[in-house]
């Protein structure tokens, strides 16, 4: 079939293939149960304070709740000695944008960005030295849950922060086409 040319210069192909990875960064893929009395997930398995299934171990000092309004944009920060395991429910959905800034890491200076929630069920453990943050692309308000291996201090909190397009804003624009 021929493509008129005005139309055929404009046309891309979407990439479809493997993205590039972050060094420590885990996406654990949950089982989400589904019937027709709604949906069931194990969110993660404790054995000794630590979390069950990862490369490494992660023990958990503090489980915490974030409620993000329409449009929000948090971001970016790291931290130097937290790791963090987040899960949005598969109900909701945040646009999750990751950037390494570990110097020697393999993956020194690569860019990650992925949705949480949307209909699946997933953690995914984010490195000290990774910077992280999310958006609420969408209209109505959406949850994260998520453990720290460090417990929050207020007096010498261990985040530190980027501006929120430090890395471009339009890492924060949904795809369109």
């Amino acid at each position: 079939m021929q493509i008129a040319s005005q139309y055929d210069v404009a046309l891309t192909i979407q990439e479809y293939g493997k993205k590039s990875q972050i060094e420590g960064v885990e996406k654990i893929p949950l089982k989400l149960n589904v019937d027709d009395g709604g949906n069931f997930a194990e969110v993660f398995r404790m054995q000794n304070g630590e979390v069950s299934g990862l490369q490494k171990p992660f023990p958990v000092a503090q489980v915490s709740f974030s409620v993000m309004m329409p449009d929000v944009v948090k971001a970016f920060h790291i931290h130097k000695t937290q790791e963090d395991l987040w899960f949005v429910p598969p109900t909701h959905r945040l646009l999750v944008n990751l950037h390494d800034l570990r110097e020697g890491s393999s993956s020194f200076d690569v860019h990650e960005r992925l949705v949480l929630g949307g209909g699946t069920a997933m953690i995914l453990r984010i490195p000290n030295g990774v910077a992280h943050g999310a958006k609420n692309c969408y209209d109505q308000p959406m949850y994260l849950f998520y453990a720290t291996t460090t417990q929050f201090n207020s007096d010498a909190p261990d985040e530190y922060r980027l501006p929120w397009d430090h890395f471009g804003s339009e890492v924060w624009d949904l795809q369109k086409g």
